[in-house]
């Protein structure tokens, strides 16, 4: 009798996982549709990313320096400064 009841509870959280798979996938497209999906947004916006660019280009600062000014870890400044550059005037 148990084992019964634990196989009816297994198939319905299967069946509720499926639903959830579902209405995730359509939401993902109607998103995809509309050009709403668009990724993690960067940690810095565009005028911080120029500043930070001017910082380091100019070599006063140390990578953790910058990461320590800008409150993000090295690899975020590291990451940033791998993007293409903005246009700047250092």
């Amino acid at each position: 009798m148990g084992k019964m009841f634990f196989n009816i509870l297994t198939t319905f959280a299967e069946f509720e996982a499926d639903l959830i798979r579902l209405r995730t996938r359509e939401g993902m497209a109607v998103a995809r549709a509309r050009v709403k999906l668009h990724g993690k947004q960067p940690k810095l916006s565009e005028r911080q990313h120029k500043e930070l660019r001017c910082m380091h280009d100019a070599g006063e600062h140390a990578m953790s320096d910058l990461a320590e000014l800008f409150s993000v870890s090295r690899s975020t400044v590291y990451r940033t400064l791998a993007r293409p550059p903005p246009i700047t005037d250092c």
